[in-house]
């Protein structure tokens, strides 16, 4: 059986999501139907908005439940851009940093491909944390051709966390939009929308155990979204479709329970993480990647490792851990399979072949210290052996394979 070191990509169900699924999934209704099961249905998904909202630090009225933070993202960054755009149509620039998910750059990208946005990037320095000066300075050069501004929370590669609140309070005070991705963060950090000003948040439910397919998507009461999906104007008109009760009902439960533990549960992870960093760090040739947990812990997600191996293929490196009996990641499980370096690790400053060597280990619920120990155990004669396959970009490659 192998021990699971990649949470930051999804992490095991709980049994709270197991149970609150099978009590609601035979109880089959839509919440938009005006019969007796329809408002039974209406009242528990109503329930679970309350949990989520209380967990997230929001009003339920700003909970729009959609299928993950995916389609969160997705909706936030083009609902907000068209709704700006036809308030304004010099309101074109979109600032981000180029450490951003998948989920919110290609979703920039296309805006840019498809329809006129121009791309800001925001500098980030060598431990993936925003730029703050330069993100003042961005604001500052005519605001009003800015259409919104986005930063994750927590990177889901490098863990590092943002200052949101003051990004947020510099977004407000430009009256720019302000949309943040929190799908690595809630769950694992404190998270409060009303605290963040931000106009919108992302999250997802598999990241903290409820099922993948449900997430949401936090919006602002004065904030005005133009919808990616029509139909029957569910969710405030933002977000139409058939609610998935059960998922609702399971992600409610999951994330009033997870944060109800958050801070023992951040003490332990951290404490197994630091366990983890120790272990690798005597390793020659090993090298942190983000915020130093030892020197500045509110900077870094307490279950998030990431590690570069000098001489060393991450790809080689996970195999390796995984024929081992350990699931790790060379970066975000999004681009898992592709043969190039990570854009965060980039953005960051390292060169492609420092990107390379990168190693991936997310702890979760179901981490113990047997888990962590095995791995600290087996991470020095995987590294000499991945080292002594040499970097693929040593060995000469056919054009097709370039």
């Amino acid at each position: 059986m192998s021990r699971y070191f990649d949470h930051a990509a999804t992490t095991p169900v709980k049994p709270t999501a197991v149970q609150v699924l099978t009590e609601q999934m035979p109880r089959l209704a839509n919440p938009s139907s005006l019969h007796g099961s329809g408002r039974r249905a209406r009242l528990a998904v109503d329930s679970a908005r309350s949990q989520v909202a209380a967990a997230a630090g929001a009003d339920p009225s700003e909970v729009i439940f959609t299928s993950g933070g995916t389609e969160a993202d997705n909706l936030a960054l083009k609902g907000l851009y068209w709704q700006r755009r036809a308030g304004d149509s010099r309101r074109r620039r979109i600032l981000l940093p180029g450490t951003e998910h998948h989920a919110v750059l290609d979703t920039a990208e296309w805006l840019e491909a498809q329809h006129g946005a121009e791309l800001v990037i925001i500098p980030v320095d060598g431990e993936g944390m925003v730029d703050m000066a330069a993100l003042g300075q961005l604001l500052s050069h005519n605001p009003e051709t800015i259409a919104l501004v986005t930063v994750m929370w927590a990177n889901n590669e490098i863990g590092a966390v943002q200052p949101i609140a003051d990004i947020g309070r510099l977004c407000a005070e430009a009256e720019i939009p302000f949309h943040t991705d929190a799908v690595q963060a809630f769950g694992s950090l404190p998270v409060s929308f009303a605290e963040s000003s931000a106009s919108t948040m992302a999250l997802s439910g598999h990241k903290i155990g409820a099922p993948v397919g449900i997430g949401a998507l936090l919006v602002r009461r004065d904030v005005k979204l133009v919808p990616v999906l029509h139909g029957g104007g569910q969710e405030r008109d933002i977000r139409s479709g058939t609610l998935d009760a059960p998922g609702i009902c399971a992600f409610g439960a999951v994330a009033e329970e997870t944060v109800a533990h958050l801070p023992e549960e951040a003490a332990r992870l951290a404490g197994l993480r630091d366990q983890l960093l120790d272990a690798a760090l005597e390793l020659e040739g090993v090298h942190l990647c983000g915020p130093d947990p030892r020197i500045s812990p509110p900077l870094r997600m307490p279950n998030n490792l990431h590690i570069i191996v000098d001489g060393a293929e991450g790809d080689s490196l996970l195999f390796m851990l995984d024929m081992a009996g350990f699931d790790t990641a060379t970066g975000s499980a999004c681009t898992a399979g592709v043969p190039r370096p990570s854009h965060v690790l980039l953005a960051m400053g390292l060169t492609e072949v420092q990107a390379r060597g990168a190693q991936r280990f997310s702890l979760g619920w179901t981490t113990t210290e047997n888990d962590v120990a095995a791995l600290a155990e087996a991470l020095p004669g995987i590294i000499a052996r991945s080292r002594s396959a040499g970097l693929a970009a040593d060995t000469p490659r056919s054009a097709a394979q370039r």
